[in-house]
This record gives structure tokens, sequence and C-alpha cells, in this order.
């Protein structure tokens, strides 16, 4: 299993709907409102890291609300 974490900034108001949204969202299996230059930090599993970053890009990211997003994915360490 592939995990990626993902930062969001949500525009203005718009907080809580986005964090709704992002929870319906297939292979998000976490989502936490943070404090600091983003407002949500989301946790995404897949089978493959193509499909946590499809994931990323073709759902979560379209979500109306959101101003920006940093991904960071996970690395195997011994």
């Amino acid at each position: 299993m592939e995990t990626l974490f993902l930062l969001v900034e949500t525009e203005v108001g718009r907080l809580d709907e986005v964090l709704q949204r992002i929870r319906t969202v297939p292979s998000v299996t976490e989502v936490q409102a943070v404090t600091g230059p983003f407002d949500l930090i989301v946790k995404v599993q897949a089978p493959h890291i193509n499909q946590a970053l499809d994931t990323v890009i073709h759902r979560i990211r379209k979500i109306p609300g959101i101003k920006s997003t940093e991904t960071l994915v996970t690395v195997a360490t011994a």
C-alpha cells in the first residue's frame, strides 16, 4: 500500500465544505484541519503510487474552494 499526504489551502470561508467533500473521495483515509500556512492535511492510500497521485490530480484538486495543494509522497525507510 502506498501512502501520500496532501497539504491543502482552502479559500476563505470554505474550509468545512472542502473538508466534507474530500472525506467522500475514494482512497482518502483521513482528513484533519491544521494550523499554519495550510488548512487541511489529507492522507491518501492506494495499492500503487500512480493511483494515489491520480486521486490527488483528478479528484481532490478539482474540488471547488481549494486554493493550493502540496503533495508529500512517503518513502520506505530501513
